[in-house]
């Protein structure tokens, strides 16, 4: 057998192949074009044995794939973009070509003639799963962190290496719709339900399963390519396909708005794919996947949410030369909500944390927050016994501060207050080791003016996580007008152990989330006093593509906090700072209705007792005269909120508070949940063309008010041509302004 770079080939006494994929200096096997050539060789190396009586592939690493690699992800679009300049007519020709490599590989191997089993030992993604699926048996490891999924769709494309096709031929219709429009995860067992894979068994036994299949006969024909093959539920003319498709793009409009062509496109593979011979099938699916990658929602998708994603994590802002911090213990003041969350997810990275209150019971208490959350994990079955009783030995609860004498790091998340927080600072001071980081979880207070109290501002920072903390994957890392390279460097380790995706933002009031979610809560107060009826409000966001309305964000978030923010700002920067009409609306849902939000069950919206659903307060409509519905334009309503936010963040661009795109877009994707389908708030503006954006936003301008004009950086990249990843080059080609 030939020696090859990313597998190794072995052939046992029965005449049986294990191919071992385990790529040389990767955590984790990627297809790679190397990859292809190398699987390519080996399917022709092993078809043409005649001794050889089948191939069992699997991975020499923990998990077992995660699918395309960056590299071949960007290569994909840069190719079509020089091929396009060259000739927009031959373009999209040799884009489909090269999108149908992967598909031919994979039909290649179906068609062998020789049996193949995947043994699937970990996680097993996208176009890793689809390469098992061409294999005739599939079986998979009944550890609970195994993972099977074609999560594509999450990222803006679909599964276009024969997935749709053959995901429809071996489950129903709906559930096959239901794993690929929602790029759900499954277990073996779950996968085993729906017939995608044939066995699931004991890791040990992997190997030896995979081969029996081989020797007790496997045949080296894809049931779909067998003559008298049935589609599971009889195909598209059956009475249940009569009651799924017709209903099927209504349900995934409800869900997406119409604004995620990759979903619709998944649809229209599987609707006409299984009305043609298998081989056909793969064509059509070819062709859309061809038509999605040409599109803006596809390029910004994979580019933020994957590419500047993996890029962020991996520590692309950290400081070079700077040795990786190795975190033994944390210190968290504060064992509130927020505190003892954020003590949650460090001790689940395995890092000793001292939680640290005035009282030992308020210590205790602030403990109790990641008890109930391992409780529900061990439920879930998520954790074992002995998982979540080391979780938890990992926390020690104490009202000393003399506990935290050898502290790497210290993270307060005490209340908003300068006083209170001053005195922490002092006091926590007193007891670090000299090398030891201070950083705060402020989420308003400039750290500037908090490192004031510090006698080491250069070891100061900001960690200002999102709650619920466990949940949410951001956090914003700030650094004061003294933070050195060394915290910096230091709290993006800590970020990475507790594996989240860190955002760097120079200091400001407000940061750069908390500025941009604002935004979108202030654009709606203007509707309100406009007499725009609440609900649509709510559902022009929703439509377009925001997670969750205005209001409820605000009722989440509390309004009194609002209330609050607005007051500081009027104290810090002058009446000027706040629009009256703004302080009077929220004054009247504080002060005089009481009404702060989901915290004391009455906001925005009435939050009756489960299992009733929370609804908009009808008295909200009594607040100014209403307009009929027909006399607002719901393209206008999704338009301004999306360009408030999208205004506020090329502001932070221009303030030099944000410096580059890749965290503007991830962050508002990870903060607040911004329109995904754009890629963000900067990829929203390049993706239509700043040229454009800017005409948009005088329009708006003229129509509502002075805070939609266009900023000076905005009109100057206009002038000149410039997109904000031109002008802002993340990569340093072209590093201006």
């Amino acid at each position: 057998m030939t020696t090859y770079t990313n597998f190794t080939v072995e052939t046992d006494a029965d005449n049986i192949a294990l191919v071992t994929w385990d790529m040389p200096g990767k955590s984790m096997n990627v297809f790679t074009e190397e990859v292809m050539d190398e699987l390519n060789a080996i399917v022709v190396e092993t078809s043409a044995d005649t001794t050889l009586k089948g191939v069992v592939i699997t991975s020499g690493k923990s998990t077992f794939s995660g699918g395309a690699d960056l590299s071949m992800i960007k290569s994909m679009f840069t190719f079509y973009n020089e091929e396009k300049a060259k000739d927009p007519a031959a373009a999209a020709q040799k884009l489909f070509d090269l999108v149908g490599q992967m598909t031919g590989l994979f039909r290649k191997l179906e068609t062998s003639g020789k049996p193949w089993v995947s043994a699937i030992n970990g996680t097993c993604m996208g176009g890793a799963f689809e390469m098992s699926l061409a294999c005739h048996g599939r079986v998979v490891s009944n550890l609970k962190s195994v993972k099977i999924a074609l999560p594509e769709v999450k990222v803006g494309i679909f599964p276009g290496a024969g997935g749709t096709q053959r995901i429809s031929r071996l489950t129903d219709a709906q559930s096959a719709l239901q794993m690929m429009t929602t790029g759900q995860s499954l277990n073996g067992a779950r996968a085993k339900a729906m017939n995608l894979v044939h066995q699931v068994v004991e890791p040990d036994q992997l190997i030896i399963a995979a081969k029996q299949m081989i020797k007790d006969g496997l045949k080296p024909i894809a049931p779909w390519d067998e003559k008298g093959f049935k589609v599971p539920g009889g195909g598209i003319w059956t009475p249940a396909s009569a009651q799924l498709w017709p209903a099927a793009p209504a349900i995934l409009r409800r869900e997406t708005a119409g604004n995620y062509p990759a979903a619709l496109a998944i649809l229209k593979c599987v609707y006409e794919g299984l009305q043609v011979p298998f081989d056909t099938g793969l064509k059509i699916e070819q062709r859309y996947f061809t038509q999605v990658l040409q599109s803006t929602e596809a390029f910004s998708m994979i580019r933020s949410l994957f590419i500047s994603m993996q890029e962020l994590g991996k520590g692309a802002r950290r400081p070079a030369g700077i040795p990786k911090a190795e975190l033994k213990h944390v210190g968290i003041v504060g064992a509130g909500f927020m505190g003892g969350a954020i003590a949650y997810v460090t001790a689940a990275a395995g890092i000793r944390v001292t939680l640290i209150d005035r009282e030992i019971e308020a210590a205790t208490k602030g403990k109790s927050h990641s008890e109930t959350l391992v409780k529900d994990s061990i439920g879930k079955g998520r954790l074992t016994q002995e998982e979540a009783a080391a979780l938890l030995g990992n926390i020690t609860p104490s009202a000393e501060y003399a506990d935290l004498k050898d502290a790497d790091l210290v993270i307060e998340a005490v209340f908003e207050d300068r006083e209170v927080k001053k005195a922490v600072i002092e006091a926590v001071e007193a007891i670090l080791p000299e090398t030891a980081i201070f950083a705060s979880n402020t989420s308003t207070l400039p750290i500037t003016g908090l490192a004031k109290n510090s006698k080491r501002p250069d070891q100061f920072i900001g960690i200002h996580f999102f709650s619920p903390v466990e949940k949410m994957m951001l956090t914003e890392v700030i650094t004061g007008k003294e933070t050195g390279d060394r915290a910096l460097a230091v709290a993006l380790d800590f970020v990475a152990a507790i594996r989240k995706t860190p955002i760097v933002v120079n200091d400001t009031r407000g940061f750069y989330v908390n500025r941009c979610v604002f935004r979108y809560i202030h654009e709606a107060y203007d509707m309100l006093i406009e007499g725009v009826p609440p609900a649509m409000i709510e559902n022009a966001a929703k439509m377009a593509g925001m997670p969750v309305g205005p209001l409820s964000l605000n009722d989440e978030v509390a309004i009194d906090l609002s209330q609050k923010i607005l007051k500081a700002s009027v104290a810090d920067l002058g009446p000027a700072a706040v629009a009256p009409e703004h302080m009077k609306l929220i004054n009247r849902m504080v002060d005089e209705l009481d009404r702060r939000g989901r915290k004391n069950g009455k906001g925005f919206y009435d939050y009756p007792a489960k299992p009733a659903k929370k609804s908009l307060w009808p008295g909200l409509k009594e607040f100014y005269p209403q307009k009929k519905a027909s006399e607002v334009d719901v393209t206008v309503l999704k338009q301004r909120l999306l360009v408030t936010i999208a205004l506020e963040a090329a502001r932070t661009m221009e303030e030099g508070i944000v410096t580059d795109p890749r965290e503007a877009d991830v962050g508002s994707i990870l903060g607040f949940g911004f329109a995904p389908y754009t890629g963000g708030t900067l990829s929203y503006i390049d993706g239509m063309g700043v040229k454009a954006f800017v005409t948009l936003c005088e329009k708006l301008a003229t129509a509502y008010g002075d805070h939609f004009k266009p900023t000076a950086l905005l009109k100057d990249m206009t002038a000149k041509g410039e997109t904000f990843y031109g002008r802002f080059d993340p990569y340093g080609k072209k590093q201006a302004a």
